[in-house]
């Protein structure tokens, strides 16, 4: 039936829309519970579980200001310096090591790189620690040193320290890497996660879920056919491109890897209190991804991304920072996919398609496990 708009019928969808997200704002005012006895393969998803596992156990016990905040970076100052570092540290343990558009090595170089960049940092140095599985080929762990090595180059970064552990044949799986790197904070601004302010525009950098579909046709035997690829890509020259352009304007940045673009929104969104507004239609989604997200019943927007940012501007900055984003190479696809608004806090909706409403929760579960 159609629902004029201003009608009786639009205003009662409208209300039973808000009284849904009012109960999941509610539900969602006890923030998150660690209930399991034992670690599932859902906590290193980076949706919920991953939340409960955080704040269940290493966030109470490591407390302190700078974790507290719980960003990609711990972002300090030196004192008497003037100066402000970020620094991060990430795990890949993505399975296979070789996909299309890239391998576990370059990953875990554009990785750290991006974590520093939505920190508001240059990337300087990172160090990289491999866990290696006793009988791994050596031509193998050669081929992924050399795409680390020239990822880090052509990204301006150096690996400037490491380390190498064994364990034995059946205890690993070929090889796990560590990275951790240093960047010099340029953002001399608050940024983040808590900066939101009702009214700013969100954007997307381009399509969603093309890293996590690349792996899942890596893995498994699908009868899809489909060029997808991975996105891995370092993001800092696309992040300092707006930083020149739109300088403080810039309220907060973040790549939307695990859990996809739905979970670092829902992130944002209780961070700092606020709604956020989806259009359905201005997310940008290669059809070979949406084609396979419909085959295997998974939503494309808590799919991976390793490529792509979501960047949360000004109102008055939204046009400007599109046109900056477009003319660069990573960010060609770039779309303005919503706003952020004062009520319901907490709560990510979507205006879909169909001319409906819901709501947009993070990852539940992980149907795709391992993907970097």
């Amino acid at each position: 039936m159609d629902v004029k708009p201003g009608s009786e019928q639009e205003a009662a969808r409208l209300d039973a829309v808000l009284q849904k997200m009012e109960r999941v704002r509610q539900a969602r005012r006890h923030k998150f519970y660690l209930r399991d006895e034992r670690i599932t393969l859902s906590h290193g998803s980076g949706g919920k579980a991953t939340h409960n596992l955080i704040e269940g156990v290493f966030a109470p016990a490591f407390s302190n200001p700078l974790l507290d905040a719980l960003e990609d970076a711990a972002v300090f100052s030196l004192d008497g310096s003037g100066l402000q570092l970020a620094f991060t540290t990430d795990t890949y343990v993505v399975s296979p090591l070789f996909f299309a558009g890239g391998d576990i090595g370059k990953l875990a170089v554009h990785g750290t790189i991006n974590d520093l960049a939505m920190a508001g940092a240059q990337p300087l140095y990172l160090s990289a620690s491999f866990i290696l599985e006793e009988g791994f080929s050596i031509a193998e762990l050669r081929r992924i040193v050399a795409s680390m090595q020239e990822a880090a180059s052509q990204a301006g970064v150096a690996i400037v320290t490491g380390d190498t552990k064994v364990v034995q044949r059946g205890k690993g799986d070929g090889v796990f890497i560590n990275t951790a790197g240093v960047g010099l904070r340029r953002a001399h601004w608050p940024l983040g996660q808590t900066c939101l302010q009702p009214g700013d525009a969100v954007l997307l950098s381009g399509s969603a879920g093309d890293h996590g579909i690349a792996i899942m046709l890596a893995r498994e035997t699908l009868d899809i056919e489909t060029d997808i690829q991975s996105d891995t890509a370092p993001l800092h020259t696309l992040v300092a491109a707006l930083f020149e352009a739109l300088g403080e304007r810039v309220h907060c940045l973040k790549d939307p890897t695990r859990g996809g673009v739905a979970t670092a929104l829902n992130e944002m969104a209780l961070a700092s209190e606020v709604a956020i507004g989806l259009d359905e239609q201005a997310i940008p989604v290669h059809p070979g991804v949406r084609g396979a997200c419909e085959i295997l019943g998974l939503d494309p927007l808590t799919i991976a991304n390793e490529g792509k940012l979501l960047a949360v501007v000004a109102p008055e900055a939204a046009e400007q920072a599109l046109a900056v984003m477009r003319a660069h190479p990573l960010g060609r696809e770039a779309a303005i996919i919503g706003s952020v608004q004062a009520e319901p806090p907490g709560i990510v909706f979507l205006r879909t398609e169909i001319g409906g409403m819901r709501v947009l929760d993070m990852l539940v579960g992980d149907p795709l496990p391992r993907i970097c």
